[in-house]
């Protein structure tokens, strides 16, 4: 699978690079997060949030909107699935990580979406982008078989529990508040997870 920088102009239709703000102590921090060797998520964590950068972000990248800091870390090379939001996402790559990226507009209308048309993109160490709310994304992977830490940052409340059911339509791949879910019969998903990747599961390896 071919693999794109952030910098490479493909990426300007799915984020942007994140500049004038200082990641240093947040990616300090991240070091003492676990790195198992599946994938854990953690939407909110008090130690990162606790950070000064807490209130940056904030301010400057959510327009005074609460946010949560939290981290996706593992090892992972495979694309599982799809999620997006009504929002856009803050990742923060404390290693090198790889995003597996779509566009919902190549969302059809029965909720299926063509894994061909993914692109991946390698974010370095140290380096901050802004994930639009209108693009396919799930979790990262890590580069030449390593681990990867990449910090998460959303609107408050994000992907935790949903407080009713959500059954038809779009509303059937509402999986945790703000997340919709397109899986892939072979992404070792939860029994019941709302099923819409067609073609290979990704890998990108291969």
């Amino acid at each position: 699978m071919k693999i794109y920088s952030v910098t490479d102009e493909r990426f300007k239709t799915y984020g942007r690079v994140v500049t004038g703000i200082d990641f240093s102590e947040l990616c300090k921090a991240m070091e003492e997060t676990p790195c198992p060797e599946d994938v854990i998520y953690v939407p909110g964590d008090q130690k990162l949030e606790a950070l000064p950068v807490m209130k940056e972000l904030t301010d400057k990248t959510y327009g005074e909107l609460q946010v949560q800091i939290g981290y996706c870390n593992g090892h992972n090379c495979m694309l599982n699935a799809f999620e997006y939001h009504r929002s856009s996402e803050i990742n923060v790559a404390v290693t090198d990580a790889i995003l597996i990226l779509g566009r919902q507009q190549d969302i059809t209308e029965d909720f299926t979406y063509d894994t061909s048309l993914a692109e991946a993109f390698l974010i370095p160490a140290g380096t901050a982008v802004e994930v639009y709310a209108t693009t396919l994304h799930y979790a990262p992977c890590g580069v030449n078989g390593q681990g990867f830490r990449v910090t998460v940052v959303l609107p408050k409340g994000t992907n935790l529990d949903l407080e009713a059911a959500h059954t038809e339509g779009e509303d059937g791949h509402l999986t945790a508040k703000n997340k919709w879910l397109l899986g892939h019969p072979e992404g070792g998903l939860p029994e019941g997870s709302p099923m819409g990747l067609v073609g290979k599961n990704l890998n990108i390896n291969e």
